[in-house]
């Protein structure tokens, strides 16, 4: 009886144990910044026992911010008795953005350069004993900045086999080492490295905005193949891009927008890779063709409605076409990830053209009721017709944090 009491006492301490994680889990993955539109309410999901207030003052009820402030802290209470955390909530103007639909390329030079593999150098692992493994970013060697691969080339072969000091990051965090070269039979000298510093294809550009000139394109990141880490921007460039076939996806089998970038021909920068897209500056506006198009508002979450939608994509020609789509369901809560909404393609022509979605449509604009809705980003592989797409709410928040 007595071990039955025991084990009953630990289960319920467990268990206590278990809410209290989930409780703090909670609280500490609440962003320390966040942002929302004009008029729409602060939603920081139902967690028992907290409280909103202003910076010192008194409760607030989430629909009681003032849109008129860019820029508002306010604290998160347990019971309104013990302040937890400041939260900095930024409020932007309900924006207005152009679809635009166009295949662009997309090239990428990283902060760094990336470890994808290692390997012996003559029978040596020059590398072991330093910690560096895949996925890690070298940033310099003896105090010199490295961002591309013929850069940390030359760094290693300068130090004719003497010792080197590596910086690298890994999960936001900077180290150094040490690795010692190995001279090759080519009086080369290499570290045992793999690395590459960066990444090049194509996609569609989503929308463009007047206002501040800028630029989104994919409506999800590019991530390095190797490590499946998204890859960090040091500079990159957003081009025209030339398609040269269009292969046709089939169930198990994606398709793909087969094409090449325009070299000579570049849109403007790319300033950042993020889950939730790819966002940089417009230098020419005359390359992104903007005759025939008009700005729309940018609907909010709570404006979308399962039911008809359209995409616009230009896939002949450069020109812009919308084509039929079904919004089967939307995830409203969900603002974790780029599948808020799952969608079906559904005009014929776009089928007998496509199948449905393809690699190179991510990105695509999606609008219903005259508004800007959101962008392709994921195809499902067993049914091409479907696919998921993300909020374009959450694109121009990420867009402004």
């Amino acid at each position: 009886m007595k071990f039955i009491r025991k084990n009953f006492k630990k289960s319920i301490i467990l268990i206590l144990l278990c809410l209290i994680l989930g409780y703090v889990t909670n609280i500490t993955s609440i962003p320390e910044r966040i942002v929302i539109f004009e008029n729409e309410k602060l939603n920081l999901g139902q967690i028992f026992g907290i409280t909103i207030k202003e910076k010192g003052d008194s409760v607030i009820q989430t629909s009681n911010i003032d849109n008129k402030v860019e820029e508002k802290t306010v604290t998160l209470s347990l019971f309104n008795i013990i302040d937890l955390k400041d939260v900095k909530v930024s409020v932007v103007e309900n924006t207005k953005v152009i679809p635009l639909g166009n295949i662009v390329g997309l090239k990428i030079y990283s902060d760094g350069v990336l470890v994808i593999g290692m390997t012996e150098v003559g029978g040596v692992k020059p590398y072991e004993g330093s910690n560096i493994k895949e996925g890690d970013l070298i940033v310099s060697v003896d105090n010199i900045n490295v961002t591309t691969t013929k850069q940390l080339i030359e760094c290693v072969n300068a130090s004719e086999g003497k010792q080197i000091e590596i910086k690298y990051v890994r999960d936001g965090e900077e180290y150094t080492t040490n690795i010692e070269p190995i001279k090759t039979s080519n009086n080369e000298y290499k570290i045992g490295l793999w690395v590459r510093d960066g990444a090049v294809g194509i996609g569609t550009a989503t929308y463009y905005n007047p206002s501040n000139g800028k630029i989104a394109t994919l409506g999800h990141g590019i991530v390095d193949v190797d490590t499946d880490s998204l890859i960090t921007v040091e500079s990159g460039s957003i081009t025209n891009a030339r398609i040269s076939k269009l292969k046709k996806g089939i169930e198990g089998e994606p398709g793909e927008i087969k094409g090449s970038l325009i070299e000579d021909e570049v849109i403007g920068s790319i300033n950042i890779n993020t889950q939730f897209g790819i966002y940089g500056n417009v230098y020419y506006t005359s390359l992104l063709d903007l005759n025939n198009t008009e700005e729309m508002e940018v609907a909010l979450i709570e404006e979308i409605k399962k039911g008809p939608a359209k995409i616009i994509l230009a896939l002949e020609d450069g020109i812009r076409k919308e084509y039929d789509i079904e919004i089967k369901k939307i995830y409203k809560n969900n603002t974790e990830d780029n599948k808020s909404m799952l969608i079906e393609i559904t005009d014929d022509e776009l089928i007998e053209k496509t199948g449905g979605i393809i690699q190179g449509m991510s990105g695509a604009p999606i609008v219903q009721n005259g508004k800007f809705i959101g962008a392709i980003t994921h195809v499902l592989i067993n049914n091409p017709k479907q696919g998921y797409a993300l909020f374009g709410e959450t694109m121009i928040k990420q867009m402004n944090n």
